[in-house]
């Protein structure tokens, strides 16, 4: 049961000009201010499902934006980007102007255009209060497709500055982040980490079991060869247990987008291949699940299908938003290939196999130190050659591999501290005393 308390100054607006149900952390924001006694407003486009208890919480009323008419290939780029930001500016001006009036506004970047000048004029004519919480720089994200003198990245980067600087506060994703916008536009920021929520948890066998025989019934590559059985577990005079003869269950989630090239892991499991079949060392057979939706998808599903592996499956199921947890603590392994277009953020994909105590085989860059720490943890790597020997070595005499199993029992033990401090605890540590102050002052 929700209590939500119609109090004076405390309704807070979000804005995510993306998928809603493709933006975790905004949605842990809404979920937070509603435990905390706000009302929530969200403005954001429909497409994925939100979480239920977003949709279920009375004290948060989503607003969906209208999504921009697909006519991209009747347009040159400038005139298309052009004539949708346009649409978006008035969009959001009316959702903004014809709901109640919010007190606080609180802005995902990115995208910076038109969300962050909009919403700083809306906060200056209200006199509410306009938050940025930096996840990313937008003009690093628009120069992965175009080159980084293009007019368009120059021009959304001194929009970027000049109307983040205007921010009330500032919220960011890592250190490495908070030190950038500092040191370059003279922002001061506080470090948000992204933390787990409650659903992202360890489960027991029996748990396991039964969600692999969920999935058995629409994917065959689950099934076992008895009743009652699955292809990792198996029920004996009414004890689960792990099949001795098992394959690797390694798990990636993705948003199929330029900045993670999935190449490197089909390169890795080409080496895996390779070294089944020349009997190069003693491997199980893999099954590889990939999450997630993107432009990018139908391409690399294309390259998936002209695969010849007899002894590698790749899934790319549709998951239901609470079968995703339950995959993630189902597997023996995750794979991160994100890269970040910036450096600067944090891959959200390993938190959420962190709170799922998931080892996880990430891709290296700038501050991925902050959440990644190599044979302490989990393990990072460059290039595909890296992730196959990686793979190779975890998996090598599996399931009875003792060098493998104390690693693991490693790694999951520091994860299990990890995934003590969840989202909302830290959320109001960090976030709520400076809404309080405002609250206070007011």
């Amino acid at each position: 049961m929700h209590e939500c308390k119609n109090v004076i100054h405390k309704n807070v607006c979000i804005i995510v000009l993306g998928d809603l149900g493709r933006s975790p952390r905004m949605q842990y924001h809404a979920l937070s201010f509603a435990k905390e006694g706000f009302t929530v407003d969200i403005i954001g486009y429909p497409g994925s499902i939100p979480l239920r208890e977003i949709r279920e919480n009375p004290c948060i009323h989503i607003y969906y934006l209208y999504p921009f008419p697909k006519i991209e290939n009747k347009l040159s780029p400038l005139c298309y980007y052009v004539i949708k930001t346009i649409w978006q500016t008035f969009n959001l001006l009316w959702f903004l102007f014809s709901k109640k009036l919010s007190n606080y506004i609180l802005v995902q970047n990115p995208p910076s255009i038109p969300t962050i000048p909009i919403c700083w004029f809306y906060s200056i004519i209200v006199g509410s209060q306009f938050i940025i919480d930096w996840h990313n720089y937008a003009y690093t994200l628009m120069a992965l497709n175009l080159k980084d003198d293009h007019l368009l990245v120059r021009f959304a980067k001194a929009i970027e500055m000049y109307f983040g600087s205007k921010a009330n506060y500032n919220f960011c994703v890592s250190q490495t982040m908070k030190e950038d916008l500092q040191l370059k536009w003279k922002i001061i920021a506080e470090v948000l980490y992204d933390r787990p929520s409650n659903e992202f948890q360890p489960i027991s066998l029996k748990e396991k079991h039964e969600f692999l025989l969920k999935l058995s019934k629409k994917y065959d590559t689950f099934k076992g060869l008895k009743e009652n059985s699955t292809i990792f577990t198996e029920c004996i005079k009414n004890e689960i247990k792990l099949s001795c003869k098992r394959p690797g269950f390694i798990i990636s989630s993705t948003s199929w987008t330029e900045d993670e090239d999935f190449s490197i892991l089909l390169n890795a499991l080409q080496e895996y291949e390779n070294a089944i079949v020349q009997n190069l060392y003693n491997l199980p057979n893999l099954i590889c699940i990939i999450t997630g939706k993107g432009p990018l998808k139908n391409f690399y599903t294309a390259i998936i299908k002209l695969k010849n592996w007899k002894h590698i499956t790749i899934i790319t199921p549709w998951l239901e938003n609470e079968d995703y947890p339950k995959m993630l603590a189902s597997a023996d392994l995750g794979i991160c290939l994100h890269i970040s277009s910036s450096g600067l953020d944090l891959p959200m994909k390993v938190i959420d196999m962190f709170g799922c105590e998931l080892p996880v085989c990430a891709y290296n860059f700038k501050c991925l130190s902050e959440l990644v720490r190599h044979n302490e943890n989990s393990m990072i790597f460059v290039n595909e050659k890296e992730l196959a020997i990686q793979l190779i070595s975890w998996f090598e005499d599996f399931p009875n591999n003792n060098t493998q199993y104390k690693l693991d029992k490693k790694f999951r033990e520091e994860l299990h501290k990890f995934q003590k401090n969840r989202w909302h605890g830290n959320w109001t540590s960090i976030v709520l005393p400076y809404f309080n102050q405002q609250f206070m002052a007011c």
